[in-house]
């Protein structure tokens, strides 16, 4: 990827050729440019990745306040299918923080489906963002490839781009487990979540398929199984005050685990 080139978008025409990406990622209507025009002119930061003149993949994210700090909202992050194992995303995120730095933004926030190892290791491990809220069905019914026939769970991420990432240090075992993977890769709440363990332990493991829109294609019943069956492990942590710090992946190729602390 060395040809590659990530900058600001700042051209009406650029932000056309970007509607061109959002349509081939996500079949779905794109952005109008109107929109991300007034985004990008009041504090906001579009990224564009270049192959040689091609645009291959753009990150889009707005200016927000909530009352009392102002950030970015990164809200969009697409990458051409043949471009996305190549470590792309991470240079954008990494480009986008350091402009939002020198813009004066001390924090980037982003929601992200939890059940989609690829996008949790790239936030949590890669970037070492925190997993701050669990928002249930968050965009309510969607009809895009990777969303339809699903509810919209959400894990709201907080990146503190003026601290160095610190690996949480937890030990793995049968005791902090709290979902696993059975051999027939249904997801499988364990003995330890029911006992109630919150108050005194430190950490926890929850475990999720490597890639879930394969089971979604090939089982869909038991890819809706994996979205409530988390879901009530998700919202029991983050209400007993637990934080997404990791995701490891598992030797077997089939799940990949989270890692929460206090």
């Amino acid at each position: 990827m060395d040809n590659v080139v990530i900058r600001a978008l700042t051209t009406m025409e650029e932000l056309k050729q970007m509607q061109e990406i959002e349509t081939a990622v996500w079949q779905m209507p794109p952005l109008p440019v109107h929109q991300t025009f007034t985004a990008l002119n009041n504090g906001g930061i579009i990224l564009g990745a270049f192959d040689d003149k091609k645009l291959i993949g753009f990150l889009y994210s707005f200016a927000g306040f909530d009352g009392h700090v102002s950030y970015i909202c990164s809200h969009m992050l697409g990458i051409l299918p043949a471009y996305r194992a190549s470590g792309l995303g991470v240079q954008m995120k990494i480009k986008q923080a350091e402009i939002a730095r020198d813009m004066g933004y001390q924090m980037i926030t982003w929601t992200f489906d939890p059940l989609e190892s690829r996008n949790a290791y790239l936030n949590l491990h890669k970037l070492g963002a925190t997993g701050a809220v669990y928002k249930e069905n968050y965009y309510g019914s969607m009809t895009d490839e990777l969303n339809a026939g699903l509810p919209t769970d959400r894990i709201h991420i907080k990146w503190d781009i003026t601290k160095n990432h610190t690996v949480p240090n937890i030990p793995f075992t049968k005791e902090n487990v709290l979902l696993d993977m059975s051999k027939e890769d249904y997801p499988l709440i364990t003995d330890i979540f029911y006992s109630n363990p919150f108050k005194t332990a430190e950490g926890f493991y929850m475990a999720i398929p490597s890639n879930f829109q394969d089971i979604k294609q090939a089982d869909f019943q038991l890819a809706k199984e994996w979205r409530m069956e988390t879901r009530k492990v998700f919202q029991a942590l983050f209400e007993n005050g637990y934080q997404a710090r990791d995701l490891i992946k598992d030797h077997t190729g089939k799940c990949n685990y989270y890692a929460f602390t206090k």
